[in-house]
């Protein structure tokens, strides 16, 4: 039994306000319903993302220092990756730093295929604790990369905190690229969140398949039901799982009561105007150096700068 996993699944159960990480969504099979909820007609922000990216390339490439190491955070498999490269062959060194060793080592090596002139340097680890980038690094220009908005999952302050850590983990003449969702109107955001086909709703409650699986839980998929909505006070969508019915659940060892209408708050994807997004980005010491705003439904890329470097 993953220790972490359990605790947080404990704390989050027996909170007032049921919650769980949506880190967690990220097993071999979550990950897969996400490539396939980036496919539904209604879930735009990959799309529009990869657009926004293939357009722009070339003038973030411009603003890349020769021999400059590409880091970022959450890599994935690297796709959105390969527009930065193809555009800014001067780039030397990548650092993908991603929690999955699997995905990472596949995409790794996928891209030192591609890339035979790069240096393909992974990193282990959850991007969010505390990391030393390799020493092959340590004289390059870094430059972070931080795309499919999600920066919106953190909290406001957990933001902060990461734009901090990035800029402490690439020094004070870093520059940084983030992917961030734009406020839009709530039919668009709802739908994005909760598409006809459901594969949004199956995605969500994975988190309980993966429960029961691995911390021995008996979570009735059938008496959850999937709710997505937009929150206009916080500017975030939320993803809920709503109990049917007065139940009590097992997982890790514990029981949990849960109440007919009852909600477990999954996921928050916080959305951002121009203005908003620099005055979070301020708090952390950053500036906006850039800014590209696709058509709609809009979606936005910052590039950021220490603010003293401005």
């Amino acid at each position: 039994m993953d220790a972490e996993f359990a605790g947080d699944v404990v704390a989050g159960l027996s909170a007032k306000k049921k919650n769980l990480s949506p880190k967690y969504f990220y097993d071999a099979t979550g990950s897969e319903l996400f490539e396939e909820i980036c496919l539904t007609p209604e879930y735009y922000p990959t799309r529009t993302e990869t657009a926004l990216l293939q357009h722009i390339a070339a003038e973030i490439a411009a603003d890349l220092p020769a021999g400059a190491v590409l880091v970022e955070f959450g890599s994935g498999a690297s796709d959105k990756t390969r527009l930065i490269l193809d555009a800014a062959p001067h780039i030397a060194s990548y650092v993908p730093i991603d929690i999955s060793k699997d995905a990472l080592e596949k995409a790794a090596a996928k891209l030192a295929q591609l890339y035979p002139a790069l240096q393909v340097l992974p990193l282990l680890g959850d991007f969010t604790a505390t990391l030393a980038l390799p020493a092959a690094t340590q004289t390059q220009a870094k430059v972070g990369f931080f795309p499919g908005s999600t920066i919106g999952n953190f909290t406001p302050e957990q933001a902060v905190q990461f734009l901090r850590a990035a800029r402490q983990l690439m020094g004070d003449k870093a520059s940084l690229l983030v992917g961030a969702d734009v406020v839009k109107d709530e039919a668009t955001l709802v739908a994005a969140y909760d598409d006809a086909a459901g594969v949004t709703a199956r995605f969500n409650k994975n988190m309980l398949v993966r429960i029961n699986r691995e911390l021995g839980g008996n979570f009735d998929l059938d008496m959850f039901d999937h709710k997505a909505i937009w929150n206009n006070e916080h500017q975030r969508m939320e993803m809920h799982l709503v109990s049917k019915a007065d139940q009590l659940v097992n997982a890790a060892g514990h029981t949990f009561a849960f109440m007919a209408g009852e909600t477990f708050h999954t996921e928050n994807s916080h959305k951002f105007t121009p203005e908003s997004f620099a005055r979070l980005a301020a708090q952390a010491g950053w500036s906006v150096r850039k800014q590209w705003i696709s058509e709609v439904p809009q979606f936005a890329v910052f590039s950021l700068v220490p603010e003293q470097t401005r």
